[in-house]
């Protein structure tokens, strides 16, 4: 196989792996490509709920096409193949199994169950093993699943549409709707490629959001809608609590709480995260977001898509937990009695201002998108 060909079929790997963005955690979100003789026999992908994983898709659709066909054959793997039980069996053992000859992985599993050891039982049964195509690619597509493994947090994804001089309504409350159609579409398409979105108790006064994806073709299966609500704020006749039975909702409030407050919310379908409060001097008032975001990577969460509001977005920047920005730009200007996008910091010097590198920027009909990556950390985590 050529390097050239190695790198088409490592790609498609890569785009079939984007297709389990947001519907695998606590999985990765993995792309498997087995190919003989130059012919692609099947392709996989880690399923809804993280499992069936890629590489038993793309075997069990080889072997359901031909018997036996993948005996001899090269795996395209974007992630290293597993080697530990869990609900599944071990990928690794799969593919020895199905007598692939030759395995081609992008990147290493960070997950210190496997870390190796995958590549390693593969190099043991005889399998040629390659490792770093298109690695920085597939580790781009897992960042957040790398991110909740090496650091105990869910990659973060402030999303923010605002004016063009970073308005997001004007003194009166008025939003809807700042950026077009185009934009909204886009809006909705990003929070398909996150597992949980998290909003503070404001936003779901000011507006009773329904916080789901409603792109046609485009359903979800576990996507899980997060309320910040240190003063259990909630109203229990919100679009959020009236769904909760069918969409997962879970909302985050201080640890004394009383059981019978929090009774109807239960009741409802709600779940409840006790979540200690900032502490004094680090934050204004609220919840210390590093102890609620760590307690979405114990449930498993990878990715957040954090959506509103300016309280919200002022603690995630100053606690340091923004790893990523969407930023909506509608051409416009309201003026200094809108809104803003986020509340005070505040900074006394430009030298603790949380800086971003853009990577990408498009036009979205009138409106534009901006994303940005996070630089050095400038800010001390609140935990």
């Amino acid at each position: 196989m050529s390097d050239t060909e190695d790198r088409q079929h490592m790609a498609a790997a890569l785009a079939v792996a984007r297709r389990g963005l947001g519907n695998t955690w606590p999985n990765p979100a993995v792309g498997c490509v087995l190919v003989k003789d130059g012919q692609v026999l099947a392709r996989g992908w880690t399923q809804p709920g993280g499992r069936p994983h890629a590489e038993a898709e793309a075997l069990a659709r080889a072997e359901a096409a031909s018997p036996g066909s993948a005996r001899g054959a090269t795996a395209y793997v974007t992630l290293e193949p597993c080697s530990h039980w869990g609900r599944t069996p071990p990928c690794c053992d799969a593919l020895v199994r199905a007598g692939v000859a030759r395995v081609v992985v992008a990147t290493g599993d960070p997950d210190p169950r496997v870390d190796g050891r995958g590549l390693q039982r593969l190099r043991d049964a005889g399998v040629i093993v390659e490792l770093g195509l298109l690695g920085d690619e597939a580790r781009a597509v897992n960042a957040g699943f790398a991110h909740r493994i090496t650091r105990g947090l869910p990659l973060v994804t402030l999303k923010l549409a605002t004016t063009l001089d970073g308005r997001i309504a004007t003194a009166s409350g008025e939003s809807q709707w700042i950026t077009g159609p185009a934009a909204r579409r886009e809006a909705h398409a990003l929070r398909a490629r996150h597992d949980a979105m998290l909003v503070g108790s404001g936003t779901v006064l000011a507006d009773d959001p329904e916080l789901t994806c409603r792109i046609p073709g485009m359903a979800r299966v576990k996507l899980a809608r997060v309320v910040a609500d240190s003063r259990l704020r909630t109203p229990l006749a919100s679009r959020l609590v009236a769904t909760a039975a069918e969409v997962p909702t879970w909302i985050a409030t201080r640890t004394n709480q009383r059981p019978g407050t929090l009774a109807p919310y239960i009741a409802a379908g709600v779940q409840i995260l006790s979540v200690p409060s900032a502490r004094p001097g680090v934050a204004r008032a609220g919840l210390d977001l590093g102890a609620l975001l760590g307690a979405l990577a114990q449930r498993g969460v990878t990715r957040v898509l954090a959506e509103g509001g300016a309280g919200l977005a002022a603690g995630l920047l100053r606690g340091g937990f923004v790893n990523r920005l969407a930023w909506f730009h509608a051409p416009g200007i309201m003026g200094g009695d809108g809104l803003p996008a986020v509340q005070p910091l505040p900074l006394a010097l430009l030298s603790a201002m949380p800086r971003f590198r853009r990577v990408a920027s498009r036009a979205l009909g009138e409106d534009w998108l901006s994303e940005f990556e996070e630089m050095e950390a400038a800010c001390s985590p609140e935990s």
